[in-house]
């Protein structure tokens, strides 16, 4: 094959991983000038600052009012587990996975909660599952988007209005990205590190009224650790989604989601971190359109993933490891190795905070590292 030139023009910004994610555009430690550093999370400006993470990311994900948000111990993984081990085990349990951590939150419902009544609704890495079988007596766990395979629920059409059981998702990847459909989801995680390009270890909890209500119903019958406790005495602990968190915050970390959250607002609030996440989805749909080799791992478009976007390409393994590293080597992009449980491929960010034109410049480096590793 002949040698293709070398581009000339950079991405700006070459972090296109998946998590931790490409920081806002314009971004600078200056931002953070007004963290507390050395303050108590307790204090009243400390307690201050939390309190208003709250209230602008149930401003910006457009809760509904009588949904409750809750800053929790780490990151999406605490988040998941917390929901998991307080809430699971009244009802049978249906699980519906299609990628790594899915399948993990599965694991962990069997071997580490040893719920008796678990049904497995699963499907390999490209594909969604069979939604069409979960019961809504059961209680439901999932993710909103496969972070690792690409692809992700196109709608929550499937969850019954007349559900009996609670819905937990774990959205992480898809907040900020993609619609929620809050009324359908009792219970959404996620962490600060995926879309609006935080910080990591810290998570986020959301909880519906019906959320609520089995958390003062249910009393679990295996210890629940400290830090996945939502209840005092029975009832639930409000202080938590006030700000009053279960361990000790980064302040640091804060300012900086606090930042990622005024950025959000300024340019529109949710419906433009929607536009730009999808606009940078349409560069990438192109790219592939007009290029043989690379093909969605996403075996239908409906449910092609706008944030984790992943790749086969005509190359093996070895070839494409080469062009990962060139490509990184060059200082055009870090981190787009596939996942290591998916199959082989790239896994490109697409989130909010990236740029379209990082993206354009992107895609000819591409066309160039495939043609040098052939």
């Amino acid at each position: 094959m002949p040698s293709l030139p070398k581009p000339s023009l950079k991405p700006a910004d070459p972090n296109f991983g998946s998590g931790p994610c490409k920081k806002r555009p314009g971004y600078s430690l200056e931002s953070l000038k007004d963290a507390p550093l050395g303050r108590s999370h307790r204090s009243e400006l400390g307690l201050g600052k939390l309190k208003k993470a709250i209230k602008d990311t149930h401003e910006v994900l457009q809760c509904p009012p009588d949904y409750l948000v809750a800053i929790v111990p780490a990151s999406d993984t605490g988040a998941v587990e917390m929901a998991m081990w307080s809430m699971l085990g009244s009802r049978p349990v249906d699980v519906c996975f299609w990628e790594a951590f899915g399948e993990g939150w599965f694991a962990d419902i069997m071997k580490e909660l040893k719920l008796p009544n678990v049904t497995k609704i699963n499907a390999p890495y490209g594909k969604l599952p069979d939604f069409s079988v979960v019961d809504p007596t059961h209680d439901v766990v999932f993710t909103w988007n496969g972070t690792t395979s690409g692809v992700k629920v196109p709608n929550a059409d499937w969850i019954s209005d007349q559900r009996e059981g609670i819905t937990i998702c774990d959205a992480t990847s898809a907040v900020f990205a993609m619609e929620m459909p809050w009324k359908k989801l009792d219970v959404v995680t996620f962490s600060w590190q995926k879309v609006l390009g935080g910080e990591a270890a810290h998570g986020m909890i959301v909880l519906s009224p019906r959320a609520v209500e089995r958390l003062q119903s249910y009393v679990p019958p295996w210890p629940v650790p400290k830090i996945y406790r939502m209840t005092k005495g029975g009832k639930l602990n409000k202080d938590l989604f006030e700000g009053s968190v279960i361990n000790t915050v980064s302040m640091l970390c804060v300012e900086d989601y606090l930042d990622a959250l005024q950025w959000a607002k300024s340019i529109g609030g949710l419906p433009a971190l929607l536009q730009r996440s999808a606009d940078n989805l349409d560069i990438l749909t192109r790219f592939v359109d007009h290029t043989p080799w690379i093909h969605f791992l996403a075996a239908d478009p409906s449910y092609k993933s706008n944030t984790s976007v992943c790749f086969t390409l005509d190359l093996s393994p070895e070839k494409l490891k080469a062009m990962t590293k060139l490509l990184a080597s060059e200082g055009v992009a870090y981190d787009i190795g596939s996942y290591r449980d998916a199959p082989p491929g790239l896994r490109i960010w697409c989130g909010a905070t990236v740029e379209k034109g990082d993206l354009e410049a992107l895609t000819h480096w591409l066309l160039w590292a495939y043609n040098e590793v052939q």
